[in-house]
């Protein structure tokens, strides 16, 4: 038996990086290839495989810890061939091979052309190119985007993995890509990145193995580690997590993950699907809607002329939301009038100022606010139901969803700790975000993690409606166009500002009682903006 070293390979010179899982525990058997720890970095997570096989002797990391290329992750024991390629060769009847790691060693770090992929991008096909971001010659960083793909769900970009120059581009706007495809060639200097030998098939892969090798043939290269752009498509999780879930027929988008940060596990995989190969054994209903029948199909070109328009990726996916949360969510809808004559006096006395700003200053901040505030105050609609059927997720942030009119279709951008905001921020964040919004650049990751959302109609007209509630959310705030009313003060009627207001929630997790507390508190904000300081 004979103790080898598993080390960090070449990760693109990302230093620091973190630690965020760790797949084995000491006394596992593992193969070479398989995963054994996953490091996040601001750009992605990636999966770090083993490069040696053995049982695991020793772990010497631990989640949060900060790596680099070369750190030490773990201790294996290996026997046989596996143990003699890590024992040095006697003194005295030196191999004659030992001198070719040294000469390669000293070899210049001369300009290389790599190959520039796709990489994991959640097992989508064929994924549309809608921006070019560079062009021949252009000198990139490690981080610039390089093109912007389009899913079913959102667009991403594609980030160069090293610095250099772009020598061509394989792609043009309208292609199709999947995971791998070629994106063009990356001349590289200093080591910024590593090539594949000129016999090998032209793939960008990890650092090879640092032990000379004691034989005549090259050394075999470690396996690369994988790339798993964070949050791609809405989910967070590694290659082998995906695989496993298409193996399944499992559709990730509902799969809570309970690994690090959300992180989507194998076992969330296997718990979800559980109850459901139970339910078919058994022969129960599956819900969801199954037993309701289709609308039939209708000929309407024989009642006068038509036009088939196809329907936008977005707008599919937002009817199929749409239908899954009506479904599945018992809602209950409550409506009221909130008082926003001084608010609205306030914000005009503020115009001055948001021009001096260069922004404009809407209602739709200070309903935040008040919303934010409301949440906290009533706690029981910031809460997700968890997927067991048995806990209740009780949030400690409060991040808000703001429904976006684009034209792809609905969007819905999250702006996160309206709590910890002031009105000027948020001004400033929403115009961001809906002009991201609007011009198709949201990723993935923007539209995550809403505790709660606001869908405003402004003034587009109506005295109210019934908001679909946006799962795995409890709660939406729907928003009419005010206008001025005669209220009671007790003694006269007097004019007034007023806003209607529609909540819809989820009876399963919040009762009349728990509602009647929110409006309460929401309204009474909204009505006099000082008590956000109470």
């Amino acid at each position: 038996m004979a103790i080898q070293t598993i080390k960090v390979p070449d990760i693109g010179g990302a230093e620091g990086v973190e630690v965020i899982e760790i797949s084995v525990k000491v006394g596992d058997v593992i193969a070479e290839g398989d995963s054994i720890v996953v490091l996040e970095t601001d750009k992605a997570s990636m999966e770090i495989p083993a490069d040696k096989a053995g049982k695991v002797a020793a772990i010497k990391v631990k989640l949060g810890d900060k790596v680099s290329q070369d750190s030490l992750l773990l201790e294996v024991e290996a026997e046989g061939a596996v143990a003699a390629a890590e024992t040095p060769a006697p003194a005295a009847a030196p191999a004659p091979a030992t001198a070719a790691p040294v000469s390669t060693a000293a070899a210049p770090a001369a300009a290389t052309e790599v190959q520039m992929v796709v990489p994991d991008i959640g097992g989508a096909e064929g994924v549309e190119v809608i921006e070019i971001s560079v062009k021949a010659g252009d000198e990139v960083a490690a981080g610039d985007s390089l093109i912007v793909l389009e899913t079913d769900k959102a667009s991403m970009e594609i980030p160069a993995e090293a610095a250099g120059k772009i020598v061509s581009l394989a792609v043009k706007v309208g292609d199709k890509l999947s995971q791998g495809s070629v994106i063009g060639l990356l001349a590289t200097s200093g080591g910024a990145a590593v090539a594949a030998p000129a016999s090998a098939p032209a793939k960008v892969e990890g650092a090879p193995s640092a032990t000379p090798a004691p034989k005549t043939e090259a050394p075999q290269a470690a396996p690369a580690p994988v790339a798993d752009v964070a949050q791609t498509g809405d989910v967070y999780a590694g290659p082998a997590v995906r695989k496993l879930a298409r193996q399944l027929g499992v559709d990730m988008g509902k799969v809570p993950g309970t690994g690090p940060r959300g992180r989507l596990l194998k076992d969330d995989v296997r718990s979800y699907v559980k109850p459901i190969v139970i339910a078919a054994q058994s022969g129960a209903p599956l819900g969801g809607g199954s037993g309701i029948p289709r609308v039939p199909a209708i000929d309407f070109a024989k009642f006068g002329e038509i036009e088939t328009i196809k329907m936008s990726k977005v707008k599919k996916i937002t009817a199929d939301n749409m239908t899954r949360n009506w479904l599945n969510v018992p809602h209950v809808t409550q409506w009221d009038d909130a008082d926003i004559t001084d608010l609205e006096a306030f914000r005009n006395g503020l115009k001055a100022e948001a021009e001096k700003r260069g922004s404009k200053l809407t209602p739709l901040p200070f309903i935040m606010k008040a919303c934010a505030a409301a949440l906290i105050a009533e706690p029981s609609f910031n809460v997700s139901l968890h997927h067991d059927g048995e806990n209740i997720v009780q949030k400690k942030y409060v991040h808000i969803g703001i429904a976006v009119d684009t034209p792809n279709g609905l969007m819905v951008p999250v702006i996160r700790n309206v709590d910890k905001k002031g009105l000027w921020e948020l001004t400033d964040e929403i115009n961001a975000i809906a002009k991201k919004a609007r011009d198709g650049k949201l990723l993935p990751a923007d539209m995550q993690g809403g505790c709660f959302t606001i869908s405003s109609l402004g003034a587009s007209g109506g005295n109210g409606f019934t908001p679909i509630v946006n799962a795995p959310e409890v709660a939406i705030l729907g928003v009419s166009r005010a206008q001025m009313k005669p209220v009671w003060n007790g003694k006269e009627f007097i004019p007034r500002n007023m806003l209607p207001l529609s909540l819809s929630y989820d009876h399963r997790a919040i009762n009349g009682a728990d509602a009647g507390r929110f409006f309460t508190h929401l309204t009474a904000v909204i009505a006099d903006v000082r008590r956000l300081l109470l």
